[in-house]
């Protein structure tokens, strides 16, 4: 079929590439902006702008909050057609109770399961959440949309496409798509070396496109495999769940074993029994790990069997100052504060696992590699765009002769997926900052919850975003420049702007407050990352204007001469 083996990986390169390449834009877009998610999640919610907070006192804080709470009404409404009879009004029993935080977090997310009497599987239950803030206990308005670490972090490894979980399959499809991409590309660019050193901005359009695709495709490859890979093995489980399929008599064998060797109670005993002071339990934990020589900050606090004899504490130390999200816990009777267990360390292959997963997600404090993995990411994207135009540079002349749509289609798409996904990001901070804290009570059912209308408008400005390429992608298939590149970029630029000045009109919190008065780097960092948007869309705007600009002057000038010797002609 193949003439040469390095023919068949061009072709490999090209068209996994170009069929999944729109849904790795996506991964390595909004996989870039969840490396800040905390801090967008501050831009979007004024009411959380303040510093990091430890893990607060459980005794006096959480437990308060905890024994105040019951499952979420998403959570009873999915469960209800699950249980024999009807549902209850109050949910007393409860299964668990969980804090998580990292030292990026200026609020705390609690999470609270609870079992369902008359369950038909007893192991599901119901389950509520409710964003607090650590200082002072507050209730935080429920309807605020994370944006960051509840939209843009799920969308890079989902595509926010629940249905049959086809969102994750399909970035999982294309990461393996991604490594074959990588390995296939190597093999094109035998000169390796000479292109990570080689831009020739000045040439023409298809070889100023190849040279920048073939550099951030060089420069960024470990981190472009690494990512690609890692993002594949976090998510094995789920694409290959040989555990609760083929396994699943094993794996059960395994919890028993599991059970047994740790001393954790796995069932509820049901008798009552009252919940000893979690806090001496947390100072016993950092007590420990003092003595090993570990910072002692509590990354994860769970209590499982609440109010049951079975019932136990677990702390987890945070992650700050090692790859792992969490480690080193330490379990405690819930009723006496006694130390039922020290997890021991990893074995070589669970090491592994966490090490990988905690080099992905990067939670620990490293600003300075997380600035790399933005770049990272950034990169992954325009080595991505730029294949895209290469290939219709490439080939939009010769459909143009021959009358074919291939390469509008492709520009359409292209257009679609690199400006039109940045025009959604901006239109949701936009709605953000316009939507009202209440919404009326005669919206549309559906859209009568704030986030709701927020992810909506998301995807509205995507889709339209798609209508216009479409719409002005004419041209391309005359073989000319596609005129909602342009377009878009400007675009871009208003909206980046317009984001800008509406966090400063509604809250106050203008550069000169958070960069000098009153520092606050969270959002500073954000404004400042929407003002170099603009700047770098007003560039590209004002570069692709020239280049439409040229392309229909000897246009022009061939219709007037034509237009010249008609008349002499006659």
């Amino acid at each position: 079929m193949f003439p040469t083996f390095r023919h068949a990986m061009t072709w490999l390169h090209t068209w996994f590439g170009l069929t999944l390449g729109f849904v790795l834009m996506a991964a390595f877009f909004f996989g870039a902006l969840s490396v800040f998610d905390r801090e967008i999640d501050r831009w979007a919610i004024p009411q959380s702008r303040f510093a990091a907070q430890p893990m607060p006192s459980f005794d006096g804080l959480l437990r308060p909050a905890f024994e105040d709470m019951q499952p979420t009404p998403q959570s009873i409404e999915r469960m209800r057609d699950k249980v024999h009879g009807p549902m209850p009004e109050r949910f007393d029993t409860v299964r668990s109770w969980s804090a998580y935080t990292t030292h990026r977090d200026p609020v705390l997310v609690l999470s609270a399961g609870y079992v369902v009497p008359n369950a038909k599987d007893p192991e599901q239950g119901v389950w509520g959440s409710r964003t607090i803030d650590p200082r002072t206990g507050a209730a935080l308005p429920d309807d605020r949309l994370k944006i960051g670490s509840r939209f843009f972090y799920p969308l890079h490894y989902s595509l926010n496409l629940h249905w049959a979980n086809l969102g994750i399959w399909l970035v999982g499809l294309a990461g393996l798509a991604m490594l074959a991409a990588l390995v296939s590309g190597v093999v094109m660019h035998r000169k390796v070396f000479r292109e990570f050193f080689t831009f020739r901005p000045g040439k023409a359009v298809q070889r100023s496109t190849l040279d920048l695709h073939n550099l951030t495709g060089v420069l960024a490859l470990p981190f472009h495999f690494f990512f690609a890979f890692t993002g594949v093995v976090i998510f094995a489980g789920f694409y290959f769940p040989v555990s609760h399929t083929q396994l699943e008599p094993l794996h059960e064998l395994h919890e028993q074993l599991e059970a047994q060797e740790s001393g954790l109670p796995q069932e509820r005993s049901g008798i009552a029994a009252p919940l000893a002071s979690v806090d001496a339990m947390v100072l016993e934990a950092q007590r420990r790990w003092a003595d090993k020589g570990m910072a002692g900050e509590v990354g994860l606090l769970a209590v499982r069997h609440v109010g049951d004899a079975n019932g136990y504490v677990s702390v987890y130390r945070a992650g700050t100052d090692r790859i792992a999200l969490t480690g080193n816990g330490i379990h405690f009777q819930a009723g006496t504060g006694k130390v039922l267990r020290e997890d021991p360390p990893r074995t070589a292959v669970a090491s592994l696992n966490t090490f990988l997963t905690g080099l992905h997600l990067q939670h620990f404090r490293h600003w300075l590699l997380r600035w790399l993995y933005v770049l990272g990411g950034l990169m992954g994207c325009v080595c991505i765009a730029t294949g895209f135009v290469f290939f219709v540079e490439k080939r939009k002349k010769q459909h143009a002769k021959a009358g074919r749509q291939g390469s509008r289609m492709v520009d359409a798409l292209a257009v679609t997926t690199v400006t039109g996904m940045v025009l959604a990001t901006l239109a949701i901070l936009v709605a953000n900052r316009l939507l009202p804290d209440t919404l009326p009570a005669d919206w549309p059912q559906g859209l009568q919850d704030r986030g709701a209308v927020e992810q909506f408008l998301f995807w509205t400005a995507w889709a339209l975003a798609m209508a216009h390429a479409f719409w002005r992608s004419a041209p391309v298939a005359l073989g000319k420049p596609h005129p909602a590149w342009r377009e878009q970029c400007g675009a871009i630029a208003v909206l980046a702007v317009l984001a800008v000045g509406l966090n400063w009109v509604t809250t106050g919190d203008h550069l000169l407050r958070t960069l000098l008065t009153a520092p606050y780097w969270p959002v500073a960092g954000v404004d400042l990352a929407l003002l170099a948007t603009a700047a770098l869309a007003m560039l590209a705007a004002r570069k692709l204007g020239r280049r439409a600009a040229a392309t229909a002057a000897p246009t022009r000038k061939s219709v007037k001469n034509q237009t010249k010797a008609e008349a002499a002609h006659a």
